[in-house]
Formats: C-alpha cells, structure tokens, sequence
C-alpha cells in the first residue's frame, strides 16, 4: 500500500485514511460509527485540546489539535457516504465564510475614518452583523435562540446576555444594579428553600456582573477550580 511508504502524510492523506477504514475491507468499529455515536468523542477531544493549551504544552497541543482533525474528517466522511457533504465542502464553507466576514481585508470596506484601521471590537461587531444578515433571522428570539443550546451554561448565558443588549432587549446594566439584584435575590433564599430556579437566577447575575467586567464567567470558574485543588 502507497500510504505505508510516505515518510510525511497531509490532509488528503488523512481522508483517504478515513475512506478506507470506513470501506468495506475497513475497520469494523470504524464502519459502525455515527455521527450520533461519536459525538461525545468531538467533545471530549476539544476539551483535551484546550487543556493542552492552559498547559502551555505545545507538543500535547499538536497532538490533540490532531484529534480534533480527525473527528471533523470522521465526520464529513460519514456524511460523504450519505451523499450530504464532504471535507473539500466544508473546507470550502469556511473559506468563504472568512472571506465574506472580514470585508475589511477581502473587499474595499473602508475602516475608521481617521486612522483607517478597524479596532477588534469594531471586527467583532461587523462580523455579529454579517452573521445576522447571513442567517436571516425573522426576529430578536430566533437570532437569540440560536446561541448554541450545546454550549457550557455558563458560556451560553454570557453570548445570550450580549446578543440581548446588542439588539436592545435590554439596557446594559451597571455593576451597582447587578450588585443590588444580587443582594436582594440572596436575601430571598433566607426565607423559603432553596429550588433551581433560584440557583440558576443566582448564577445570570454572576454571569451579568462578569459580563460587565469583560471577564470571562466561565473562564474565571474554571481558574479557580485550579486554585482550590493547587491548596489542597
């Protein structure tokens, strides 16, 4: 077999790797796999990349970036065989979606009028709006509700916080109202048991008071976990 001769593989390399173990000839638990069955693996793959990451390991992080590869190209493979998508499409998806999304590097959009460059934030926006426009949402719940229901809690709650003040849901509250609704919802746990509801309650606010600091909720839990455990 050609593959077993090469000394350096490449991205065509790996499907045709992923080709064959899906074939007839293949691999047996390779062939039975689904996207559903598999799904977990994505997961579980990216967090071990973004472990590597916090670890400042690189060579971790080239290996499990690896990983995460071959669970986008196990799965395009699988939709290739059903006649739905292959990995040259999605490469071409995002190739495209980079390049409509920074008009300011890919067409003649013009920046800031004085310096004529565009900040991150000012980036950031254009691309939340390209996306908006893109999609095509009806109205301000379908554009809300599209905030990845797989997402974190903690991270949903921050991108639905943002997405609410941008389209004007509501007004961007300051620390010392976040502060207040803190107060008075802890205050009410005192009187009655305490349910999910109010934990959940509890936790928007902290996520809000985040928000407000442009810290990360999400980030700053998993940080101090870390901490908790180094005292041990």
């Amino acid at each position: 077999m050609e593959l077993l001769k090469k000394e350096k593989y490449n991205f065509e390399d790996l499907k045709e790797i992923m080709r064959i173990l899906r074939s007839e000839n293949g691999c047996p638990w390779d062939r039975e796999q689904t996207h559903e069955s598999i799904r977990n693996n994505f997961i579980e793959e990216v967090y071990e990349a973004i472990e590597a990451i916090d670890e400042k390991n690189h060579e971790l992080l080239r290996e499990e970036l690896g990983d995460v590869l071959l669970q986008i190209i196990f799965h395009s493979q699988i939709s290739s065989e059903n006649g739905e998508f292959d990995a040259d499409e999605v490469c071409g998806d995002i190739c495209r979606k980079l390049i409509i999304r920074h008009p300011h590097i890919f067409s003649d959009v013009i920046a800031d009028n004085s310096t004529n460059e565009l900040s991150s934030f000012q980036v950031l926006s254009n691309w939340e709006n390209i996306k908006i426009e893109e999609k095509g949402y009806n109205n301000t719940r379908e554009y809300i509700e599209s905030t990845a229901k797989s997402l974190p809690a903690l991270m949903r709650a921050e991108k639905i916080q943002k997405r609410f003040i941008k389209r004007k849901v509501i007004e961007k509250p300051g620390t010392e109202d976040i502060l207040k609704n803190l107060r008075e919802n802890l205050s009410e746990l005192n009187e009655r048991n305490v349910n999910e509801e109010d934990v959940g309650r509890l936790l928007y606010d902290v996520v809000s008071l985040a928000n407000e600091h442009n810290i990360s909720a999400e980030q700053a839990l998993y940080d101090y976990n870390k901490k908790i455990i180094k005292k041990m």
